[in-house]
């Protein structure tokens, strides 16, 4: 099997639509209603493991569903919700699940209209999201001479992935690298600035290293980053020593941080949000991203390589 976005490019060319290939579809009805939509599917032993706390399970299929809305300057409104169902899963369980749901759509304030059910093999969920969005973000506006800026901070939900499978006692600052990678919570509190300020924006799920490379191709850009400039939290700097890894490689490649990546004039740049330019866009005509001058290989997540 070819990797995900080889697979995904050439879905998109059996479809001939030039419009695919945002974190959301745009659809504007008779120039009245703005919305943008997203699906997400959330599976057993691809994205989640069965040990983990069910509400979080729950909790986390609505955050990256909305991550996707919000990166492209949507707010959320809507979402539809199909379950798959193994025989070997109780009750009990689905309902802590649900109880997860409920409260993402109360801190999201969105609401869950139906949905599906369905029997399978594994537990999954599938959520579809609808948004409301006053501008829409794709990932295809870059400039020559934008500052390329990250949310947050980089690599500490796959540091806390990596220490929910290798050990079962921790320290108070690994429970909260531990807690990023569960309970991720979209960036709501960018979407005004999002929907004024960037010209081109994603959300950051596959790893940083993959979608520079996305904004590069859609923007058809030259990216360049400063390796150093990387926003790194204390407690993953702490993990990465007691590991005796690179915090900055785990920054890249991690994945799943659902921080956002926009690019925006550098008289944009917000001091009250914790954002930071991370490097600029140099050049038009071609896609490539640079880190400190060299090509930056695309080390983060993808559904036919990696697996949990």
């Amino acid at each position: 099997m070819i990797g995900e976005f080889e697979l995904i490019k050439k879905l998109t060319a059996i479809l001939e639509d030039n419009s695919i290939g945002d974190d959301t579809a745009y659809i504007n009805i008779d120039n009245k209603v703005s919305l943008n939509i997203t699906c997400d599917a959330f599976l057993e032993d691809v994205h989640f493991l069965r040990r983990y706390p069910p509400e979080s399970i729950g909790f986390k299929s609505i955050s990256i569903n909305v991550s996707d809305i919000v990166a492209n300057g949507g707010k959320p409104l809507y979402s539809l919700i199909s379950l798959m169902i193994p025989d070997d899963i109780d009750e009990r369980f689905i309902e802590r699940i649900y109880e997860g749901v409920k409260s993402a759509s109360l801190f999201y304030n969105l609401k869950i209209v139906g949905g599906n059910i369905s029997k399978s093999s594994k537990l999954g969920i599938d959520v579809f999201l609808i948004g409301e969005v006053d501008r829409f973000v794709s990932r295809a506006g870059a400039n020559v001479g934008d500052d390329v800026v990250v949310s947050g901070t980089l690599g500490d939900s796959y540091a806390g992935f990596k220490l929910l499978t290798s050990k079962k006692q921790y320290e108070e600052y690994e429970l909260r690298l531990i807690e990023r990678h569960l309970r991720p919570t979209a960036r709501i509190d960018y979407i005004n600035h999002i929907r004024k300020y960037a010209s081109a924006s994603m959300d950051i799920s596959d790893g940083l290293s993959s979608d520079l490379w996305h904004i590069a191709e859609r923007s058809n850009v030259v990216i360049d980053i400063d390796l150093n400039k990387i926003p790194i939290s204390r407690e993953l700097r702490l993990y990465a020593s007691k590991e005796n890894l690179n915090p900055y490689d785990l920054a890249l490649s991690g994945g799943e941080d659902y921080q956002l990546l926009f690019c925006q004039k550098k008289e944009h740049f917000n001091p009250f949000l914790d954002n930071t330019v991370i490097g600029q866009v140099v050049e038009k005509g071609k896609a490539l991203v640079l880190v400190n001058g060299k090509e930056l290989e695309r080390t983060g997540f993808d559904h036919f390589k990696n697996r949990q």
